[in-house]
């Protein structure tokens, strides 16, 4: 019989049952890449016929 109090230890891959390539910290960097460039563009197309 098992001790309860006993902690179970599970790898990451495995409680997921999946595993993780990193493709969330991707989108996420060419989201806030193109949120830079857009933001630039808004400021600096104006700039220049202002």
């Amino acid at each position: 019989m098992s001790d309860q109090d006993e902690a179970i230890r599970i790898e990451d891959d495995d409680a997921r049952a999946a595993h993780t390539p990193g493709v969330v910290r991707r989108v996420l960097g060419f989201s806030l890449l193109f949120a830079i460039l857009a933001m630039s563009a808004a400021w600096i197309i104006p700039a220049l016929w202002g």
